[in-house]
């Protein structure tokens, strides 16, 4: 007996597609059935990721988008462009998000503003550019979903990650409210907030750095593929069923 995949035709925008959990999730839901826009602006790494989807025989599109740095109507155009590329858009993931660890007195402005850009404020406009092709999916009796990839940061304190934690606390609230205002219009929204998890998120600095590799002496971190499996099991169910918001943490602690 063959067994259809939940996720077989569903249409997904993923960004943060060239790296970790944006990678891992968007290589998960095309095996299993969807075919997904990967979002992000290192064209190399998206064209890379397609070819291995396609060779496995999924269906991927890339889009060369900095949701940070987009000039005035670049990121409802590229949203635009996905839809189109797709035949429409009924999942859309949002996984792109930056780190720049330090403190609020000493680190450079330009880094702070660039997570909000990113993590807070490219997602903000995206979602609302995807919000009608989530709407009419769901008014044609389909699923449709929006996932935040938030951070455990939302809730906790981290020295030198004051921006980064704010943004992320931001990104869960915001997720309570549009789950408030979108249920009743058959949109479901998660809040995923992964705990430490090995990506290049934290490479960039060497305070970053440090913190990853105190961490691994102390905790077996996750995986992109472990949150990866956690969103494609959340928009995999029953139409009527969502899970709002998931912690995913190691299973072992300091």
């Amino acid at each position: 007996m063959t067994v259809l995949s939940p996720l077989a035709g569903r249409r997904a925008v993923v960004t943060g597609a060239s790296s970790g959990i944006g990678a891992a999730t968007a290589t998960l839901l095309a095996a299993q059935g969807a075919r997904v826009a990967l979002v992000a602006r290192r064209r190399d790494r998206l064209d890379a990721l397609r070819k291995e989807i396609e060779d496995a025989g999924g269906r991927a599109v890339p889009i060369a988008l900095d949701l940070a740095g987009a000039e005035p109507g670049a990121i409802e155009s590229g949203a635009r462009l996905a839809a189109r590329e797709l035949g429409g858009v009924d999942l859309v993931v949002n996984a792109a998000g930056i780190l720049s660890p330090g403190t609020l007195a000493d680190g450079p402005v330009d880094e702070g503003e660039r997570q909000i850009e990113l993590n807070l404020t490219g997602l903000l406009r995206l979602s609302r550019a995807l919000l009608p092709d989530l709407l009419e999916a769901a008014a044609a009796g389909g699923a449709a979903d929006l996932v935040n990839v938030s951070s455990i940061a939302a809730s906790r304190v981290e020295f030198g990650a004051a921006v980064y934690g704010a943004t992320k606390a931001a990104v869960t609230h915001l997720s309570r409210h549009l789950r408030l205002e979108l249920a009743p219009r058959n949109v479901r929204v998660t809040d995923v907030q992964p705990g430490m998890v090995v990506t290049e998120l934290l490479s960039g600095s060497e305070l970053g750095t440090a913190w990853a590799e105190d961490m691994k002496t102390r905790i077996d971190p996750l995986t992109p593929e472990d949150v990866a499996q956690v969103i494609a099991f959340t928009v995999g169910r029953p139409r009527h069923v969502n899970l709002p918001e998931i912690i995913v943490m190691p299973a072992k602690q300091p």
